[in-house]
């Protein structure tokens, strides 16, 4: 890979059409960032949501300092609500991608954005 991760979030998310992003390690690190702010523990807290993910049904999930109802949470994925706002995030081979939109945004988009990134970075390794 020969972007820098910045670039991959200012890139492939935030250009792509999210309103923020962000790029983490599996330990909750950011990685990169854009219009979006993790808070706390957020970061480990996704991380360790990714061990247990159908715990985002009855918990939800918190970041940038939102509560976000719990839409759909697997091994790879863990998407979360809030009105017509939301987060879709993804575990790849070493990084978690966390795309985030804004009531202009749409839910379905949103998650083609970051699981394309998602498959782009476990092909290339990561």
């Amino acid at each position: 890979l020969t972007m820098s991760w910045q670039a991959y979030v200012d890139d492939q998310l935030v250009g792509a059409g999210l309103t923020g992003g962000a790029l983490l390690g599996h330990d909750g690190s950011v990685w990169a960032s854009k219009n979006f702010n993790l808070q706390g523990n957020e970061g480990a807290n996704l991380a360790n949501l990714f061990k247990n993910p159908a715990n985002v049904f009855a918990a939800g999930v918190v970041l940038g300092g939102n509560k976000y109802m719990g839409i759909k949470g697997d091994e790879r994925s863990i998407y979360g609500k809030k009105g017509a706002t939301g987060v879709a995030t993804a575990k790849t081979g070493q990084a978690i991608i966390i795309g985030y939109y804004d009531e202009k945004g749409q839910p379905g988009n949103a998650a083609v954005i970051v699981e394309k990134l998602a498959d782009y970075l476990i092909e290339n390794g990561y």
